[in-house]
């Protein structure tokens, strides 16, 4: 990969959605034997680790003083939300395919969309939209049965 490709947020988010579906994958076959509340922890504290290698490995790591109060309360609240998320998806990964699973909670692209406009006032483009309505619609089709 070249050099300009790793500052690209397109880049990044394409391994996002591979790795995502990876981790579908890999979480559905990990669950099958355990409480999906303990193979959510499990994972909670493989993801704590690798990044604090990745953080003092980079020289990344540095004091939370320097960290805003915003910030900090912000950062909170998404690690709670990250937390409940992944708890219900394990939950749901436990109970149900993979193949269902992952389309449903894959509805959080519409709704951070949804999220944007109220919250942040970002205004979708018309081809965004309809990319957003896609979405939902694929959702849907996915798991409705007939």
């Amino acid at each position: 990969m070249n050099p300009e490709a790793l500052s690209s947020w397109q880049v990044w988010a394409v391994l996002s959605a591979v790795f995502a579906a990876l981790t579908a994958i890999f979480a559905k076959v990990g669950v099958e034997d355990i409480n999906p509340d303990l193979a959510t922890f499990i994972r909670t504290i493989i993801v704590l680790i690798s990044f604090s290698l990745i953080l003092f490995a980079t020289g990344q790591f540095r004091s939370p003083g320097s960290i805003s109060p915003k910030s900090w309360i912000f950062l909170l609240l998404s690690g709670l939300g990250t937390g409940a998320s992944w708890l219900c998806y394990f939950r749901a990964l436990k109970l149900g395919p993979a193949t269902l699973v992952a389309p449903i909670d894959k509805l959080s692209v519409v709704l951070v969309a949804l999220f944007g406009v109220v919250f942040r006032g970002e205004r979708p483009s018309l081809n965004g939209w309809l990319g957003i309505v896609l979405i939902a619609a694929g959702s849907v089709l996915i798991v409705v049965k007939r």
